[in-house]
């Protein structure tokens, strides 16, 4: 299964995107996000330069395509989508949340139907671990792409 992250709006506060997941045909819009602040990380930005940049607990992954798998949470107690060898991060899982607050550096899911929040959010957690899950079953490799929307 593939998604598609687009960041559409880079805060001083926070970063709101778009979600897609790729059916046959098109890239299906499937929710919104928050993310952290994205400080321009991409994945082929030296290692170095992401601990120069990176503050802990306040920073967007870097854009650039990762494997997830769905695998227990230690810390949610439930399977969640999981990205795999993000530079400079490490346990970061796609889940339910409304504030940056809520974020570490992982991605929520939700609504964006107030000013730097998602809503909503825990039908599409568990929606997407549902779509996840049945493809991972399935033998398929679940990736996602995260860009900029300008840079798209």
């Amino acid at each position: 299964m593939r998604l598609t992250l687009h960041r559409r709006f880079l805060g001083e506060e926070y970063t709101i995107g778009s979600l897609y997941i790729a059916t046959e045909s098109e890239n299906k819009y499937f929710c919104d996000t928050l993310e952290d602040i994205d400080r321009g990380l991409t994945q082929s930005t030296s290692l170095e330069e992401i601990k120069r940049i990176k503050i802990p607990h306040e920073t967007a992954i870097p854009t650039g395509e990762y494997k997830v798998i769905v695998n227990l949470s230690p810390a949610k107690k439930r399977m969640l989508p999981r990205l795999l060898d993000v530079p400079g991060f490490s346990g970061i899982l796609i889940h339910r949340g409304n504030t940056k607050n809520d974020s570490s550096g992982c991605i929520l899911v939700g609504e964006n139907k107030v000013k730097g929040k998602v809503v909503n959010s825990t039908q599409y957690e568990k929606r997407l671990v549902e779509i996840l899950t049945e493809a991972q079953e399935n033998g398929e490799e679940n990736t996602l792409k995260i860009m900029n929307y300008e840079l798209s």
